[in-house]
């Protein structure tokens, strides 16, 4: 087997958005090193079923709306 072959796996310290922490290895950082999330699966909206809010940027989504009303069953019966 070829010599230096895998990457050093150290220890961390994983700081959740909700300041909870946990200890895991990984190739990030040093030993000891803290990894603070901006993300996380307690506070991303496509985890936590979070409405998603729609921007309408020159009126693209209101045309998109118009163009593609109707396009559905459900949406014709509105």
């Amino acid at each position: 087997m070829k010599a230096d072959l895998h990457p050093d796996y150290h220890t961390i310290t994983v700081k959740m958005t909700d300041g909870t922490e946990f200890t895991t290895r990984s190739t990030w950082g040093k030993e000891g090193d803290v990894l603070a999330l901006d993300i996380d699966p307690k506070s991303h909206p496509a985890w936590t079923g979070g409405q998603q809010q729609l921007m309408d940027r020159g009126g693209r989504l209101s045309r998109f709306q118009k163009k593609f009303s109707g396009f559905l069953k459900e949406d014709a019966k509105k």
